[in-house]
């Protein structure tokens, strides 16, 4: 039975390790690491780009602006007052993650913050004073090990890697 083509090939795997390397790199020199042409580089960048697949954006650190003290902090949100709720959250400017947990009323947040007392605030009078919302439990993040900025997907995800035709 054939093998329904993946939408990326090796190629594009390439491109985005080198991307990874160096997202500032010119088409001309990722053409050079993989033998391919400088339009195709930079027809298949623009193809991922406009696609969703990847994102061309600076991504900031926040221990070069102070912002040392990372927490993980889960909340429980009343349903009626859910989208409210995640509105406020989401004109913190402590917060750096926010998702949904699927079928609950969980809410899972990271926040940053220079230091203890601000963290301390912003988990005993800030989220606390937000309609609907009950801290259930937090961490204190003292390193990350592996962030979102690091993620890349399995070689599997790219056609032609195995040499299939």
């Amino acid at each position: 039975m054939a093998r329904t083509p993946a939408p990326f090939d090796e190629l594009d795997y390439q491109i985005l390790l080198a991307l990874r390397e160096n997202a500032r790199q010119p088409a001309a020199d990722i053409a050079r690491l993989t033998g391919a042409n400088e339009r195709t580089v930079r027809n298949r960048i623009d193809r991922m780009a406009e696609s969703g697949a990847i994102r061309l954006t600076s991504i900031v650190d926040p221990h070069a602006f102070g912002y040392v003290n990372t927490v993980d902090i889960f909340l429980e949100v009343d349903p009626e007052q859910e989208q409210a709720a995640i509105d406020n959250l989401l004109n913190r400017q402590e917060i750096t993650y926010l998702a949904l947990g699927q079928g609950t009323k969980e809410v899972s947040i990271e926040g940053r913050f220079k230091d203890i007392a601000e963290m301390r605030e912003f988990l005993g009078r800030v989220l606390p004073a937000v309609p609907g919302v009950h801290v259930t439990g937090y961490a204190l993040v003292p390193r990350i090990i592996r962030n979102i900025d690091s993620w890349l997907p399995k070689a599997d995800d790219f056609a032609h890697l195995d040499n299939e035709n």
